[in-house]
């Protein structure tokens, strides 16, 4: 057996409250800003109507009440998506992001999981952020250039101690390693 992470269905019950962290590069994040999405039926259906006839996946979503942030990984077809998203409103294009994302059991449910992910990285700009679509995870935006960064202050917070029934311990490893 090789040391790392195993991947497994189910986690192991443990006291650790994130399980892993994992962050992804080049994500593009597109904003569409319009008045008239305020109060607008169909207005995402609309919108996301165009990234799909344009074959774009979106992977994370942030609203307000005029305006929508997606992000994307994959930036083929958004030039010439471009043209049907500014009939929606203006749009602005952000490049050179991370997708940073925090992983463990019920983080929805967990009072001061967030502020403990912020709190760590209280010094660099979180541009997005996506927590509730899922109990087990917490995603947010930052600068590519920040996302070594991010995930070393986040490992401190979280795994600076490991609960062993969770993170197999070093010297267990190495015994069935041999």
């Amino acid at each position: 057996m090789v040391p790392g992470t195993a991947i497994v269905r189910k986690a192991p019950s443990g006291g650790a409250l994130v399980k892993a962290i994992a962050f992804k590069r080049g994500i593009t994040v597109v904003n569409i800003t319009s008045d008239r999405m305020l109060m607008a039926h169909g207005f995402l259906a609309r919108l996301f109507d165009v990234f799909n006839q344009h074959e774009t996946s979106v992977d994370m979503v942030a609203t307000s009440e005029v305006s929508v942030s997606v992000t994307l990984d994959d930036t083929r077809h958004l030039d010439a998506a471009l043209a049907d998203l500014q009939q929606l409103g203006d749009v602005e294009i952000e490049r050179d992001l991370a997708l940073i994302c925090v992983v463990g059991e019920q983080l929805k449910y967990t009072p001061g999981v967030a502020s403990r992910i912020f709190n760590s990285i209280a010094d660099l700009n979180v541009s997005m952020i996506s927590h509730g679509a899922s109990a087990i995870n917490v995603s947010f935006i930052i600068a590519d250039q920040d996302a070594e960064r991010t995930v070393r202050a986040l490992h401190k917070e979280f795994f600076s101690v490991l609960d062993e029934a969770t993170f197999e311990a070093p010297a267990a490893r190495a015994q069935t390693a041999g």
